[in-house]
């Protein structure tokens, strides 16, 4: 298939879709680590000051499950409840046993539930993705280290990448849209600054090509000061692939 530009998104560790995949996945290992036989599915969501915790769980492992939840929470950056959402947050557990019609049909090496996957092996990166997906995961996770260089920014964002392709193959990187929340106290223009010298530029030329700052917009909407759930409910499994 023949393009002449592909956009791909990536989201930080803590947006909120992914502060329930992070807390659905730390609770599945905690089970598993006490009991390997285990059969479970759980879910989260969360919104202002609250998640939810909802799935089935066959096992013998006794695990509490709003702990492993909150150390996630403090685990991900939001220990300020000033924000709407802290590891301080009600959290709800609505979790039962394994159905045994879904048993009958998992216990025998079966699938309970579906898989979701982006991308195919080729040359376009080291890592054998294709590059805009590549680049936006790999911004995020610049974006997520950058905390400890810039401490005025918040948990959540994401990153979007637009390539432009020449006879299948990507010859420039067109456009890079970023959001992040950030202290209030902290101008966009700096934070935008600081983002694309410390995050965007680096990377970039870690795999040789380069943007400048007219190309890439920071917080688009305008400013952006309370992050994740206080902002937008998460969900497990709405950003796998992202």
């Amino acid at each position: 298939m023949s393009y002449p530009s592909f956009t791909s998104e990536s989201v930080c560790a803590g947006h909120p879709d992914k502060i329930c995949d992070q807390i659905s996945d730390a609770i599945v290992d905690a089970v598993l680590e006490q009991d390997p036989n285990a059969h479970l599915g759980v879910e989260a969501t969360a919104t202002e000051g609250r998640v939810l915790l909802l799935g089935e769980i066959q096992t013998t492992a006794k695990v509490y499950y709003a702990a492993v939840a909150r150390r996630e929470i403090t685990r991900l950056g939001y220990t300020d409840p000033k924000l709407g959402f802290a590891d301080d947050c009600t959290i709800d557990v609505y979790i039962g046993t394994q159905s045994p019609e879904i048993a009958q049909g998992v216990d025998l090496d079966g699938a309970g539930d579906q898989g979701m996957m982006f991308g195919y092996a080729c040359n376009e990166t080291p890592e054998l993705m294709p590059l805009p997906i590549m680049l936006a995961h790999r911004l995020t996770l610049g974006l997520d280290e950058a905390h400890s260089k810039l401490p005025y920014l918040r948990p959540d964002g994401k990153a979007q990448v637009t390539i432009r392709y020449e006879n299948d193959k990507p010859v420039e990187v067109t456009h890079v849209t970023i959001a992040k929340p950030h202290r209030e106290d902290i101008s966009l223009d700096q934070v935008k600054s600081d983002i694309y010298s410390s995050v965007v530029k680096p990377i970039l030329d870690e795999y040789g090509f380069k943007i400048g700052q007219d190309n890439f917009v920071l917080n688009g909407t305008g400013v952006w000061h309370l992050p994740g759930p206080r902002s937008d409910a998460g969900l497990t499994g709405r950003k796998i692939v992202v």
